[in-house]
């Protein structure tokens, strides 16, 4: 796929009428449509992940190690029992979180996590477990998926969790920054896309399960850090919103079997200002479907399915921490043919996005007086 690079082309910054406190709303001028941006709850520290349950109830991680049930009118629980140790350091924590598919049946959530692995090393796992009936705490805990190798460092762990139309589960792994060659080795999982049952085995179709010397987890390498991640609501494919460096923060739509270049090839640079690799394309590896450059670290992916924004339908919404924005993305297919960044006069960094089942946008925000928000219409 040929890579767009239109950030800074057709896009419209929002204006607004008055600073967002924590306990206001506020209205936000986009290219579409006038919104109102709420605050649902608050104080929740470094939330990382939301999902929203069967009946509309949200759950959000903390990056410390916390799981919270919020209620419809924004009341948050205790943290909830049960679940697995957590190593909070750097930029790992408590991470994502996803409701399985036959949550009705069997009310199992699955989450991503840095894991203390020993002698000072982690990585991303995944654990599964069960919502207990009061909403008190999770049961049955298990880890069920590791990344390896583990490692010392703080950075770069991923890590967006999301179930394919057969109930399998793609989990997305950094590339642990000091270890970003790795992401060129199918021997191993850093800096890959790896697709598992919930049983946590290798998926069923992935391209390497018989092959010596790789790892049959993998569904797709040469990734950086993926902080975003959904399924195309027509084509059930996954997209992804991926860090680089400095500048070429990517969308991808990573396919099985594929490499997507990191770090051989990049639109950005090393934070040094050093070239990174070999250039921007290289014969064999994969092109992003569109780039960002300057930087604005992507962090969460929703595609806008709604009735809410109608003008928004088809839109890829991807909350941005460095840039404090969330940019949305109109498609056509599978290529991106314009760029709008909105809520900009916010001042958040933008950890999540996700569209609720009533239509509107809900955001989390990267601080230790963390919210989530809403967008909804403002007539």
């Amino acid at each position: 796929m040929t890579s767009i690079r239109l950030a800074l082309i057709g896009t419209l910054a929002c204006t607004a009428l008055s600073p967002l406190a924590a306990q206001d709303s506020q209205r936000v001028r986009t290219d579409k449509v006038e919104v109102v941006v709420e605050t649902v709850a608050r104080d929740l520290q470094n939330p990382w992940g939301l999902a929203f349950l069967p009946d509309g109830r949200m759950l959000v991680t903390e990056k410390a190690g916390r799981l919270r049930l919020v209620a419809a009118d924004g009341k948050l629980s205790e943290p909830l029992t049960g679940l697995p140790k957590v190593a909070a350091r750097g930029q790992g924590g408590l991470l994502d979180i996803a409701v399985s598919p036959t949550f009705a049946r069997d009310r199992r959530l699955f989450v991503s996590f840095a894991e203390d692995r020993g002698e000072g090393r982690s990585g991303t796992s995944v654990a599964r477990m069960r919502l207990n009936e009061a909403g008190t705490g999770v049961t049955d805990t298990a880890v069920i998926f590791r990344q390896e190798p583990p490692h010392t460092g703080g950075n770069h762990w991923g890590s967006r969790l999301v179930f394919d139309r057969d109930g399998n589960l793609f989990v997305t792994l950094g590339d642990r920054f000091d270890l970003r060659d790795q992401a060129q080795n199918p021997a191993n999982l850093l800096g890959k896309v790896a697709h598992i049952t919930p049983d946590g085995k290798p998926a069923p179709n992935n391209p390497y399960l018989n092959r010596q010397g790789t790892r049959p987890e993998i569904w797709s390498m040469g990734h950086r850090n993926v902080q975003g991640a959904a399924l195309h609501p027509t084509t059930g494919q996954l997209w992804t919103a991926e860090h680089g460096a400095r500048g070429g923060d990517e969308i991808n739509i990573p396919q099985k079997g594929k490499n997507y270049g990191w770090p051989v090839i990049s639109y950005g640079v090393d934070y040094s200002g050093a070239k990174i690799g070999e250039g921007t394309a290289k014969a064999g590896l994969e092109q992003p479907v569109y780039y960002w450059d300057p930087s604005i670290a992507p962090s969460g992916l929703a595609f806008y399915t709604g009735d809410k924004f109608p003008a928004w339908k088809g839109s890829i919404l991807v909350g941005a921490l460095a840039g404090k924005l969330v940019s949305r993305l109109e498609t056509s297919g599978d290529k991106i043919t314009g760029e709008e960044r909105m809520l900009q006069t916010i001042g958040e960094r933008f950890r999540d996005v996700r569209q609720g089942p009533d239509g509107y946008v809900y955001l989390l925000t990267d601080s230790a007086q963390g919210r989530i928000l809403r967008m909804r219409p403002a007539d």
